[in-house]
């Protein structure tokens, strides 16, 4: 069973000087070994699952994702939603310290994803900026992620890897890969050079911790395990009303099949279970002082 721990990650002012500079961190250890395995567990029953599928939380980023076919990327946003005892974990008080140290006292948790690359079939993710999926944001949008494995990540089984100093730059132009918006993934066919790439392998509960903004990717697995990846997400708040802000043109012609099941859970009654869950992140975050 996890246990919340109290936050001891402090990070020195090399790291936070190094993170602002190229945009991206790595970390030996967030979580101890026996949270680690203890994530495991919950995260492959969850994957078993195929949690949230009907609420379009679940689903294949790379492929059609059809029902009933093999998935070669299969994602789930948010499983906390659907496992309640991931909210107290010595990973996510750790990683909100983290998120602080870095971007401010008022940085607070806005999502978490697990994504699992299958041994030896798991696809690899294209090359993207993390703020290229956001919709209706404002500008000066401040967000993070903190990228844990569960088991060792190599580039052999898709570790990412970064190109440092594109945090400090544009979101530049993404698209849908083979031009078919039907993929809920997105790849970045803007001006950058691949080989500036910085790989960063990693043991089972370290981590890397990326900028929205830092174009990165993960390679295929080739290795006999899978690659079990847990994500936890935070932001600063930002003023404004977001559905008032533009949407990059990438996002508006999606017409994937995980956002047709979202809009049929809606419509069956879900719109009341997401208010719910807005809500009680919200006291979440005020009790947090974020």
């Amino acid at each position: 069973m996890a246990t919340t721990t109290s936050a001891d990650v402090t990070l020195t002012t090399e790291q936070i000087a190094f993170f602002r500079e190229h945009g991206f961190l790595r970390m030996e250890r967030i979580c101890p070994p026996e949270e680690v395995a203890f994530l495991r567990e919950v995260y492959d029953r969850l994957f078993a699952e195929q949690a949230g599928r009907g609420q379009g939380a679940q689903f294949d980023m790379v492929g059609l994702d059809e029902d009933g076919q093999p998935q070669a990327s299969p994602q789930i946003i948010n499983p906390v939603f659907f496992a309640p005892e991931l909210k107290e974990t010595s990973f996510r008080s750790n990683a909100l310290a983290v998120a602080r140290q870095l971007l401010g006292p008022e940085a607070f948790w806005s999502f978490e994803h697990a994504i699992l690359k299958p041994a030896g079939i798991g696809a690899p993710t294209p090359w993207h900026q993390d703020e290229a999926f956001r919709r209706n944001h404002p500008p000066g949008y401040q967000e993070i992620s903190i990228w844990m494995p569960l088991q060792i990540a190599t580039e052999e089984n898709g570790c990412l890897e970064f190109i440092p100093g594109t945090n400090r730059g544009p979101v530049l132009r993404h698209a849908s890969p083979g031009g078919d918006p039907r993929v809920h993934a997105l790849e970045c066919v803007g001006d950058f050079d691949p080989a500036d790439a910085v790989a960063s392998p990693l043991p089972p509960g370290g981590c890397t911790i990326h900028h929205c903004r830092t174009l990165h990717h993960a390679g295929p697995n080739r290795s006999t395990i899978p690659r079990r990846a847990y994500i936890q997400g935070f932001a600063l708040p930002t003023e404004g009303n977001p559905r008032l802000s533009p949407e990059f043109p990438w996002n508006v012609e999606k017409q994937t099949a995980n956002q047709q099941r979202k809009k049929a859970w809606r419509m069956r009654g879900g719109v009341l279970t997401e208010i719910g869950r807005k809500l009680r992140a919200r006291w979440k975050r005020l009790g947090d002082g974020g």
